[in-house]
């Protein structure tokens, strides 16, 4: 699939603000500072469409951009990381209730798109809310970021190690993507892989 188009449509404190829920979506969310706002921007061909920051837990509200508009239109929505974030606990409470209300009640959600730092062994945050949308029979795969700054062997220990920790739990992996933001690997198989599922939108 390839995007022609993108551009913000709105940020939303509560998921009722959100736009109408006519196209298909996904949701991108991860752990803060994983490289969410530079994944959305390298897919859809723009340098700061989703806004980038070295500071933790930048992204508060849930924004809204859509994908192909006057053709095949699409949503990508930018969800607040969870973990570390420079926010008052008040807040960050306040993310996680807005966050469990999208994912539960929001009609055209078609999955997660859960980003994981390549670099790193598996954290107890990711597989945590990995298992809370599996309880919960919300779809989702697997982007790891950041693949370019590992060696050939660091990717296989570490993707080995990931396999080994989730099998603990899941009966077999979900799928997993491995992208990286500045040399646009992986952005092919990623975006086929929404494309094929726009398909399904709307089927019961």
């Amino acid at each position: 699939m390839n995007v022609g188009t993108a551009s913000f449509v709105k940020s939303s404190a509560v998921v009722k603000e959100c736009p109408p829920p006519e196209y298909p979506e996904y949701a991108f969310i991860g752990r803060s500072n994983v490289g969410k706002s530079s994944l959305i921007n390298s897919l859809v061909n723009q340098r700061s469409l989703a806004k980038t920051s070295s500071t933790p837990g930048k992204t508060q509200l849930i924004n809204h951009f859509i994908i192909n508009e006057k053709s095949d239109p699409w949503y990508i929505v930018d969800l607040p990381g969870y973990g570390f974030a420079k926010a008052p606990k008040k807040e960050r409470h306040k993310w996680a209730d807005f966050i469990r209300e999208y994912f539960l009640f929001r009609e055209s959600l078609m999955g997660a798109v859960v980003l994981i730092d390549a670099r790193h062994t598996p954290q107890r945050i990711d597989l945590e809310f990995m298992e809370w949308l599996g309880e919960n029979d919300i779809p989702f795969i697997i982007a790891f970021t950041k693949f370019d700054k590992l060696s050939s062997a660091q990717r296989n220990k570490n993707m080995a190690n990931y396999q080994k920790e989730m099998l603990k739990t899941w009966t077999e992996m979900p799928m997993c993507f491995y992208t990286s933001a500045e040399t646009g690997f992986g952005k092919p198989e990623l975006l086929n892989f929404i494309g094929e599922t726009n398909q399904f939108f709307g089927e019961d």
